[in-house]
């Protein structure tokens, strides 16, 4: 998630708030979970960092699904906790039920961020990673450096066009689906929604898991050359008679 300039300005806190519910729901456990936020630091990041570390403290306890992805929402949290160049912010309530999931908010620099490989590293659950640039430029060097998304979020206002237009052709380059002001966790099955993008989002960025492309990912083309009639399926028959829509040389008919 990109925290443009002129959006945090003016609504950071607002904007902080829907962040902590993204995160939080179901216990961080989509693949969208907004894992990074990436913003130039400055007192309107400040207050953003803290109205979001204030809803992570309030954040409840959630069960992981199973003891596996707890195990390593653990491991990733420490890994986070435990660098020399992150900063915890918050952490919401441990939670009493079997494998629960503690929400965590953390803060690292862009050029730590830049030069450790391991700050891009997954934590599946709730819990992200804000990393603080020292302006435009050094925001479009982390945006080149990272690794395939499923989703970029930008968080934007009609004032910083300007700033997100010099972003969007990294950012086409490195996410299946880019949504401005918007939450990356609302994913709706439909013929436009695409679940899916670079490598190590997906293992293969020409399909998506949601929405109607998805087919193409369970089917396999056959080519049926100077067939008879009688062994052709009855979709690709002379005179269609099974009246689906399909392409003839090309055309649709």
């Amino acid at each position: 998630m990109f925290l443009l300039p002129e959006a945090l300005k003016a609504r950071g806190k607002e904007i902080a708030e829907g962040f902590v519910g993204s995160l939080n729901m179901g216990a961080g456990q989509f693949c969208t979970n907004p894992g990074l936020v990436i913003a130039v630091e400055g007192p309107e990041l400040d207050a953003f960092v803290e109205a979001a570390g204030a809803g992570v403290k309030g954040s409840a306890g959630q069960t992981m699904l199973t003891p596996g992805i707890h195990d390593a929402y653990q491991q990733g949290m420490g890994r986070l906790a435990s660098h020399d160049k992150v900063t915890e912010v918050a952490r919401g309530q441990a939670g009493e039920t079997a494998h629960p999931c503690q929400a965590g908010l953390f803060v690292t620099q862009a050029d730590a961020f830049l030069s450790d490989p391991t700050l891009q590293e997954e934590v599946f659950g709730s819990t992200s990673l804000v990393i603080a640039c020292a302006d435009d430029q050094e925001v479009a060097r982390v945006a080149a450096q990272l690794e395939g998304q499923l989703t970029i979020t930008l968080q934007m206002d009609d004032a910083d066009l300007a700033t997100a237009k010099q972003l969007m052709p990294t950012l086409e380059r490195k996410a299946g689906r880019i949504l401005a002001n918007g939450w990356p966790t609302g994913v709706e099955v439909c013929h436009a929604m695409v679940h899916g993008g670079p490598y190590p989002a997906t293992s293969d960025s020409r399909t998506t898991s949601v929405g109607s492309a998805a087919i193409f990912r369970f089917l396999r083309p056959v080519c049926y050359q100077a067939l008879p009639e009688g062994l052709l399926p009855e979709a690709i028959r002379d005179g269609n008679p099974a009246g689906v829509s399909r392409l003839v040389d090309g055309k649709r008919e």
